[in-house]
């Protein structure tokens, strides 16, 4: 299983899904470009001490990275239909999330092999993505039967 993050524009947010890779021994892909400059400073100083412990790999495109990486790519997104929590999840799935202000644009929705909802209350927008993430990583893995000791 894979986190991935498409073009991600906040750093924080990036931190967070690195450090939730690094707890429960998952890779994270990021596809670029990314809204802010990527540097060791100001990687460590989001990610921590964690940075050390999580698998991270750049993609220079969503092409290079669907070239790169094989599994189903299970898109969550505000306009998906399916609840992760009716959905079944396999070992090799990539958990893939867009863009904050944006998601993915519709070439990338329609490449996915599965677009997810997380179910929230109709007065709200949606989660944060790190906190999308979570939600999403801990219900994959605990069906998958793959979370950590």
């Amino acid at each position: 299983m894979r986190l991935c993050l498409y073009q991600p524009e906040i750093a924080g947010n990036v931190g967070a899904v690195m450090r939730l890779g690094a707890c429960m021994g998952v890779p994270v892909d990021l596809i670029e470009p990314m809204g802010f400059e990527w540097d060791d400073k100001r990687v460590r100083r989001t990610a921590m001490d964690y940075v050390d412990h999580v698998e991270v790999i750049r993609h220079a495109s969503f092409r290079a990275f669907r070239a790169a990486v094989a599994g189903r790519l299970i898109l969550f997104t505000t306009k998906g239909s399916l609840s992760p929590y009716k959905f079944e999840f396999a070992e090799d799935d990539i958990l893939m999330f867009g863009r904050e202000s944006a998601g993915v644009p519709s070439q990338v929705a329609e490449q996915s092999d599965a677009r997810l909802r997380i179910p929230i209350r109709g007065q709200v927008r949606s989660f944060n993505l790190a906190t999308s993430a979570a939600l999403a990583l801990g219900e994959a893995l605990r069906q998958t039967q793959r979370l950590p000791a």
